[in-house]
């Protein structure tokens, strides 16, 4: 079985003691167990609400996407899951490739554009995120953001650029720059970055808030973390030190991910099923829309006023269904020296 995961992932796998429940079988409409890669802060209250609502208990195991990708690729057919919600497209892809994602109802799927969902039908998008470039207002001029993200290895940037490795964003992101340009200038790219100085994270929100604090001067992130920066003090995003950066030209800085839903076993069980279609219904879409400011997947449901349209984004060429091959990403991201 092909398993992909960080180094630092790997010792934080907890494979003993599992109980297996028939992922998918249906035998327990009243509650399902959720492996989440998003975090409990943001997950957990809509998934009260959907308690709440449909009277489904919610039993939810959370760590990280690659974490929780590689214990369900470990755990197989034995796992207690029912569904996994991921940060990205790539990790729900490696479980597809490996034949442990269910078939979802067309019906599902037909709510979200085919862009931002798998082709196989096994997975779906839930939320848009974009890739961007923050900076720092006071030490960054707008004639200085570079055009492309293959300018940030120049000497320029030396030591200015804070990036999140062991990120799922990320990976999924230098798995773009593999699928546009190839696996050698991918690892080129690493490896003139590793050399330029990088100050490493290991979250998206602490480089915003070190590129806000003027800690370094600009950040590879996805778009919302700078309004999470906001609320965290009390500010509007304008008021804020740290303001952010949509590449255009269809550059591999502005890849546009999805965080994304799939349901475990040879066909959803009715809980599961239950969840996927209450995340991807208006107060689905709105809770992440007005919590997180993600683009919404669905048509219908306007995005946040003060994010560029989805559609007027200049998006690479990807297909997120190329994006499951993060293992070798992984391996080329640790050959830089960067995890």
């Amino acid at each position: 079985m092909r398993t992909w995961l960080a180094p630092t992932a790997i010792a934080g796998l907890v494979l003993a003691g599992l109980t297996a429940c028939g992922s998918g079988d249906g035998s327990d409409e009243e509650s399902l167990t959720l492996y989440s890669g998003r975090n409990e802060a943001l997950v957990q209250p809509v998934l009260d609400s959907f308690t709440e609502e449909t009277g489904i208990e919610v039993s939810v195991r959370y760590g990280g996407t690659a974490e929780m990708a590689a214990q369900l690729l470990e755990e197989g057919d034995r796992s207690p899951a029912d569904a996994f919600l991921a940060q990205d497209a790539g990790a729900l892809g490696a479980l597809a490739a490996d034949g442990l994602l269910a078939p979802l109802p067309q019906d599902t799927l037909d709510l979200v554009p085919s862009a931002y969902r798998s082709a196989d039908g096994t997975w779906v998008g839930l939320t848009g995120r974009s890739r961007v470039l923050v900076y720092n207002k006071d030490a960054v001029s707008a004639e200085e953001l570079p055009e492309s993200v293959f300018e940030l290895t120049e000497e320029q940037w030396r030591g200015r650029v804070g990036i999140a490795p062991t990120n799922a964003s990320f990976q999924a992101f230098v798995t773009a720059i593999r699928l546009m340009e190839g696996d050698d200038v991918a690892r080129q790219w690493l490896s003139d970055l590793a050399a330029n100085d990088p100050q490493l994270r290991e979250r998206n929100g602490m480089i915003v808030a070190d590129v806000d604090a003027g800690v370094f001067d600009v950040g590879l992130v996805n778009h919302y973390y700078l309004f999470e920066q906001a609320e965290e003090e009390g500010v509007e995003p304008e008021d804020l030190d740290v303001a952010q950066h949509f590449f255009a030209g269809g550059d591999a800085g502005g890849l546009v991910n999805i965080s994304g839903i799939g349901a475990l076993g040879g066909e959803p069980s009715p809980a599961a099923q239950e969840l996927i279609d209450y995340l991807l219904s208006p107060t689905g879409q709105e809770y992440f829309r007005d919590q997180t400011h993600e683009y919404p997947m669905v048509e219908g449901i306007e995005a946040d006023e003060e994010l560029p349209p989805l559609t007027g984004l200049d998006q690479p060429g990807i297909d997120l269904n190329d994006l499951d091959d993060l293992q070798t990403t992984v391996e080329m991201i640790s050959e830089a020296g960067l995890s």
